[in-house]
Formats: C-alpha cells, sequence, structure tokens
C-alpha cells in the first residue's frame, strides 16, 4: 500500500526558514528521523519512507508555492497513490502557533498552494494537516509574516511540533485518517481545581 504525504513550501534559500515553508521543515525532520534522503526528481524532492510495511513517499515541490497541484497530481498519478492517502502538510494563519488541525477536506483559506491544489483537482476532498502559525501581523501584514522568519522562541519549539506531526502522518498511515483526527485534533481540556490539586 502507498501513501503520498506533501509538505507544501518554496525552494529557494532565501524561504528556507519562513513560516510558509512548514510543509518542507517537517518533511526534513521527518526524513531525518528515518534516516533516508530526498532526492530531486521531477516537479521536487522525493524520499521513501516504510512504515510498517507500507510504502510513504515523501514530496517536497520544486514548482513554487502557487503551483503546487502541479506536482502533486504528477506524483499521485506516477506512483498511482489513490487520493485518499494522500496528506498535505501546510501553514495556516487561523491557528496558533503549533496547534495541529487534520481535516479530510475544506476551503483553501486563502492559501495559494492549496488553492492551487484544488483548481488542479477540481474539488478540495483530500486530506490535510494544518499547522498553526499564528497570526501576529498588522492589518496588511499577512505576506510579509507568512515569508519571514521563525522568532527564537518558535525555533526553540519546533523540534517537539515536528515530533507531533511525525507520529500524526504515522497514525494516518497506519490507523487512518478518521482515528488520527479523533487522537490529534483533540483539545486538551482545562483542568478542574480538584485535578489541579491532584497534581
Amino acid at each position: 500500500m502507498k501513501y503520498l504525504v506533501v509538505g507544501l513550501g518554496n525552494i529557494g534559500v532565501e524561504y528556507a526558514n519562513t513560516r510558509h515553508n512548514i510543509g518542507f521543515k517537517a518533511l526534513d525532520a521527518f526524513a531525518e528521523v528515518s534516516n533516508v534522503t530526498f532526492s530531486t526528481l521531477r516537479y521536487g524532492a522525493l524520499s521513501e519512507v516504510k512504515i510498517k510495511g507500507r510504502s510513504v513517499w515523501l514530496l517536497k515541490p520544486s514548482t513554487y508555492m502557487n503551483l503546487s497541484g502541479k506536482a502533486v497530481a504528477y506524483w499521485l498519478q506516477a506512483e498511482k497513490i489513490p487520493i485518499e492517502n494522500m496528506l498535505i502538510i501546510v501553514d495556516d494563519l487561523s491557528l496558533p502557533f503549533g496547534q495541529i488541525r487534520i481535516k479530510t477536506k475544506g476551503s483553501d483559506g486563502g492559501h495559494n498552494g492549496l488553492k492551487n491544489i484544488n483548481e488542479i483537482f477540481g474539488h478540495n476532498n483530500y486530506n490535510r494537516l494544518r499547522f498553526g502559525i499564528g497570526h501576529d501581523f498588522l492589518q496588511g501584514g499577512q505576506i510579509d509574516y507568512v515569508l519571514d522568519e521563525w522568532s527564537k522562541e518558535e525555533i526553540k519549539m519546533l523540534p517537539e511540533k515536528f515530533k507531533i506531526i511525525h507520529n500524526a502522518v504515522t497514525s494516518f498511515v497506519t490507523i487512518g485518517i478518521e482515528r488520527t483526527m479523533n487522537i490529534f485534533n483533540t483539545k486538551e481540556k482545562p483542568k478542574s481545581e480538584n485535578e489541579k490539586n491532584n497534581l
């Protein structure tokens, strides 16, 4: 069984450590933990990871963000991977930093990468893992914010967030999207006074 996990981002050193490139960074961390490397192939950098007998292709498109759909469509077809076995990792301004939200469909939310994928496929029914990058910017500053580099505090926290993404991807591949959403979309409930006193 094959899977395609796509991390959205822009190629080039000037974009490497920007918020918009969280998809690339997450897959880099995944590959490092899995002891695999990326090969530069058509429309992107690709690597294969084996997870419990399943073949998982990690893709970082080289088409730039606003043409991401071209790379996604090509590799789905080339590897004959059903679209339900695909997961897109993407940055999300509407979520607090580090929070993830996994969905099986949804609008592009103003994200050019998702917008192009929707246009290529003609629908938005595909799995995506949204990674919160926060929205600490003034009105009109959205583009500068997403293309800016992480703060020092965020950089310190990213490795732990990458572990969560790794676990979520592994869960998706092994137990399916529905159960994965149930696990990773659950927000921690505030503790009651009695619970706090027992800590």
